[in-house]
């Protein structure tokens, strides 16, 4: 029987998950807190079994046709020298490299997932989820304008501050939120001749780095990073834009290179985001009628590059587990019982590794230089990304026969 599906969050993984549930012949409605479709954003990447899940959608010559092209990372110095470079794997064997072949901008992932959805799926705009409770009818949902209604299935893939996580967490649960120490800022500034599409890493003294990237010919993206376990750091993204812009500013003032036009930028910018970079872990994906979907249920962090990957595949598994048949209660605990092994391995992140990446000296960051120039010169993140694979390890995408649907049926032909 179809389902009347609920979900919380017009991003990403909402959006891939209505794309399945309406080609199923279920109906959806996304409700997005935002007033329009927020497709706005940083540089994301497709990886291992997220291209996959893109291919099994049959969008990919669609997003092919909005790939960024970055050819690779470069570390410089003060001087913007480069001291090793990264270049992109795109052999189409092996895993990727620090730069993914499927490089995208999110804003456009976004409209590329709205526009395949906007005909069989009902998204409302400027609205939440303000509660919700269960009877023997299903899950009711009371909406910020006042009003309500009942729906067989609550999705919240509202993101790593998920109020629905917070309400369906057990009494006692521990903490969901794992720090790692990474703090960031991001936003947009007109591109200059001295940007290129290789993408640019410059570390500082002080446990800070600074990294470029250019998707256009007109628009660099510039994130100002630092390590750092200060609770101010924690608790930044509370605080007003203003005072989030004052603060990098001061803390890169004296950073070299060409930070000056970048702090100008940040004074001007309209896209502007600062984010505590951390892990969601928790062992209640799901709740009566309640499920979590990406970065809700698992944000694996930006910083092993798999966030989007994990999101796609989760929304995959999920309508695939609904697809199969079994009660709902069933379906939601194969869901979880399928996809945690996936999430386990894209969640590793070596805490003492990063650090080491990102020196707090002028020493170390010579130091580093000179290992990842010879790494570079050796070529030996080729090889590793040639016979390797990405985040995910051996675990395999799961084959859903019954999500095997005439694509044309989305649009109703």
């Amino acid at each position: 029987m179809p389902l009347k599906v609920l979900i919380c969050g017009g991003g990403v993984a909402g959006p891939a998950l209505a794309y399945w549930l309406a080609r199923l012949g279920h109906h959806v409605v996304i409700v997005e807190r935002f007033p329009a479709l927020r497709a706005t954003g940083a540089q994301i990447d497709l990886r291992g079994q997220g291209i996959e899940t893109v291919k099994r959608m049959g969008l990919m010559d669609t997003v092919r046709g909005k790939l960024v092209d970055e050819e690779g990372v470069s570390v410089i110095d003060s001087r913007g020298k480069v001291k090793a470079a990264f270049l992109a794997n795109k052999s189409g064997k092996g895993a990727q490299s620090l730069t993914s072949e499927y490089e995208i901008m999110r804003g456009d992932l976004v409209r590329i997932f709205h526009e395949a959805t906007k005909d069989k799926v009902e998204y409302v705009f400027g609205k939440t989820v303000d509660s919700f409770t269960e009877n023997e009818l299903g899950v009711v949902a009371y909406f910020s304008d006042g009003s309500s209604d009942t729906f067989d299935l609550l999705v919240g893939a509202d993101g790593q501050g998920s109020h629905v996580r917070k309400n369906i967490q057990p009494p006692g649960a521990p903490d969901e939120y794992r720090q790692l120490g990474v703090h960031m800022a991001y936003w947009i500034v007109p591109r200059t001749e001295t940007d290129t599409n290789m993408s640019k890493s410059y570390i500082i003294p002080g446990g800070r780095m600074i990294m470029t990237r250019s998707h256009s010919k007109s628009e660099t993206q510039v994130c100002f990073i630092l390590i750092s376990d200060s609770e101010e750091l924690r608790n930044m993204p509370k605080t007003s834009v203003e005072g989030q812009k004052d603060f990098w500013a001061k803390r890169f003032h004296d950073a070299g290179w060409q930070t000056d036009r970048f702090i100008k930028g940040m004074h001007t910018t309209e896209n502007w985001f600062c984010q505590n970079c951390v892990q969601i872990k928790t062992d209640t994906w799901h709740s009566g009628r309640v499920v979590l979907l990406g970065d809700a249920a698992h944000c694996p962090s930006p910083l092993t590059g798999l966030g989007t990957t994990s999101s796609l595949v989760g929304a995959y598994v999920l309508a695939g587990e609904l697809a199969r048949g079994e009660n709902l209660s069933q379906a939601l605990q194969n869901y979880s019982k399928t996809l945690r092994p996936f999430i386990d391995e894209v969640q590793q992140v070596n805490i003492w590794w990063i650090r080491k990446a990102v020196p707090t000296s002028q020493w170390g960051i010579s130091i580093l230089h000179l290992i990842i120039g010879l790494a570079c010169f050796l070529r030996i993140p080729q090889l590793i990304s040639r016979f390797s694979e990405d985040g995910g390890g051996d675990w395999k995408l799961p084959d859903y026969p019954e999500l095997d649907v005439d694509h044309t049926k989305l649009n109703g032909n």
